[in-house]
């Protein structure tokens, strides 16, 4: 599974989101909490840019004249007509079921395990027995990656 850097942690602080072009797609990136998620910039429904839409929560009430705000900033709502999912699963909570916004899967890793270029390590690639003369370099910030 490809990965792709889309941002440093610092880039994209608590409430905020970061839209980017991986592969064709147009996929925003969102720090909810702390946490990061990725969806797809499309809305199942009219294909409206979903992740320039304002993000909220859901009203939840157990009996008349009682209500709970939840989920305060996990909802992201399409700028067109309103249809709502969650940032998290892409899941729709208005129809469940059948309809759903692409979610993929995302992770924060450090800028030196990034250098050391896990995809040549996953391949099963060894070093050889000589090398040239390397510099140190160090990177020491934490890298958010969507894997597709």
């Amino acid at each position: 599974m490809p990965k792709y850097v889309v941002a440093t942690v610092d880039e994209i602080p608590p409430g905020h989101r970061k839209v980017v072009e991986i592969a064709r797609r147009s996929i925003g990136v969102f720090n909810v909490k702390g946490s990061f998620y990725a969806i797809r910039n499309k809305c199942p429904h009219a294909g409206g840019p979903m992740c320039e839409g304002v993000t909220s929560g859901l009203v939840r009430s157990d009996q008349p004249g009682v209500y709970d705000y939840v989920m305060r900033g996990e909802i992201i709502r399409c700028p067109w007509h309103g249809w709502e999912f969650e940032i998290a699963t892409g899941q729709s909570w208005f129809d469940p079921a059948k309809t759903k916004v692409r979610a993929y899967p995302t992770s924060v890793e450090p800028g030196e395990i990034l250098a050391k270029n896990p995809e040549l390590q996953a391949a099963g690639y060894q070093p050889g027995p000589y090398a040239g003369e390397t510099y140190e370099v160090e990177v020491d910030r934490d890298y958010v990656i969507i894997n597709l």
